[in-house]
């Protein structure tokens, strides 16, 4: 490349909506470049989130199968044994593939990918240091900011990274910590800890409050916690954490109340936080919010005309595939398209066990707003596939609005309840009714015939409940 090069998209940020967006927009003909600092593509997604941590929960899976499930199926195994080692390699050659997988799909479709720090200079220029120590400055009409996010910090806890640590060293721990306390309820906290109870260790989750799973539906989060509990997991709720100390051999960790819970080691998980500062984004005229997301309009676009952002950088749900529709969205935009991306029909999981899933409105949001609706709820022990796998933990929820039956939220947790929320998630983008669900044949027998069980139960149908 020379000292100044000229596309008509530079991406900074190579994660889940930067690298779709490069694609989709060189698919629709454009000359784009994509910087990010990592070796390969992929974002903190796939290096550090989604795909380690399903990776393990897989692998923590199966060997919580061979320890524990099997024997009920006929199936004996004598002492199964844990090789740790394996299993992150298992992890860091699926994350490495799909890394190169990314970078293939560039080569493709001619997208320019840098490695390096990216800068943005101006609206229309960025200037990137490469790992070489090269400089290089890049012009283009659109700038797109899909920098992502980092694990939130607690001031009150210092992270060492060996015994009290964010989400990313939790990943890749050579030994199973004896006791790990987590601090925070929520999806990053409860997987991992998933992964670790799974492998050995004792869990104890601390959330500030009254319940896990703060933004999805209460009944949803009252079930998990009961479940996860009868798994071995400790739940403090309700009560603030005022600090942690690393003491050489063990962790301990501070309560408002008083308590001093002891742990070998500590996860920080209360969340994530957009990548926006550090990156002289104010200083370019770019708008933040009171949360350091950056402010965009309908089209993306920021306060600086031809800047644009998507993903964690904005506000909305900070997942991978809500950056991926707004990348896709976005390229759709510039091509003279009508269409907006409807965050209010953006699917969420947990990819614990059982899994949880949700799309649209909560109970308590409809029962806040005052709005009348009705409700479905069918278990999935009545559900025959469920019985064969002697899986039947979890339900399925469904509310649509009283007068209309349009659905309005679909609540699952359950045995693969992240596949089955996009039957939900589906109805609801053609705005279907508890009818159209219901009217649907479903093959017999398979865990979707709950989701139709309970379209039927909310007018009293339901065939098996």
């Amino acid at each position: 490349m020379s000292d100044c090069d000229i596309f008509d998209l530079v991406v900074i940020g190579g994660g889940p909506g930067g690298y779709v967006a490069a694609i989709r927009c060189a698919q629709q003909g454009m000359k784009v470049a994509c910087v990010d600092k990592a070796l390969l593509p992929g974002g903190t997604c796939l290096r550090e989130g989604c795909i380690p941590s399903k990776v393990l929960l897989e692998s923590s899976g199966h060997f919580e199968q061979a320890s524990e499930q099997l024997a009920q199926h006929g199936v004996i195994i004598e002492g199964p044994r844990l090789d740790l080692d394996r299993m992150m390699k298992r992890k860091e050659q699926t994350v490495h593939m799909l890394g190169k997988g990314v970078e293939s799909l560039f080569r493709k479709h001619g997208v320019t990918f840098l490695h390096g720090e990216a800068r943005l200079e101006k609206a229309s220029t960025v200037s990137v240091l490469t790992q070489a120590g090269d400089s290089i400055r890049l012009e283009a009409p659109r700038v797109l900011l899909a920098l992502g996010s980092r694990p939130q910090q607690v001031p009150q806890v210092p992270m060492d990274g060996e015994r009290i640590v964010s989400s990313s060293e939790a990943l890749s721990w050579s030994t199973v910590p004896e006791h790990l306390i987590i601090i925070g309820g929520g999806y990053i906290g409860l997987e991992l800890g998933s992964v670790w109870k799974r492998l050995g260790s004792q869990v104890t989750v601390i959330e500030a409050e009254n319940r896990l799973f703060s933004h999805m539906d209460e009944g949803l989060a009252q079930e998990a916690q009961r479940l996860f509990s009868r798994q071995g997991i400790e739940m403090i709720l309700g009560q603030k954490v005022l600090g942690a100390s690393n003491l050489g051999h063990g962790c301990r960790v501070d309560l408002a109340d008083g308590r001093q819970v002891m742990g070998s080691h500590v996860l920080v998980a209360v969340g994530r936080c957009p990548r926006s500062d550090g990156a002289d984004l104010s200083a370019m005229g770019v708008n933040l919010d009171d949360r350091g997301r950056v402010e965009v309009n309908e089209q993306f676009e920021t306060s600086v005309p031809g800047v644009y952002a998507i993903g964690d950088l904005i506000a909305g749900p900070m997942l991978a595939h809500k950056a991926e529709e707004e990348a896709v969205v976005l390229a759709r935009q510039w091509q003279g398209e009508s269409v907006v991306v409807h965050h209010d029909r953006i699917p969420s999981v947990v990819y614990t066990h059982p899994e949880l899933a949700s799309v649209g409105l909560s109970e308590q949001a409809l029962v806040a707003s005052g709005r009348a609706f009705k409700k479905g709820v069918f278990h999935f022990r009545a559900n025959g596939r469920a019985r064969a796998a002697a899986k039947v933990d979890g339900w399925v929820k469904t509310l649509a609005d009283q007068a209309t039956d349009e659905i309005l939220g679909v609540h699952i947790i359950g045995e693969g309840a992240g596949e089955l929320i996009h039957q939900a998630a589906t109805a609801m983008h053609f705005k279907a009714t508890l009818a159209d669900l219901a009217n649907i044949c479903h093959a017999h027998p398979t865990y979707a015939e709950a989701v139709r069980e309970s379209a039927l139960a909310a007018d009293g149908r339901a065939i098996h409940a």
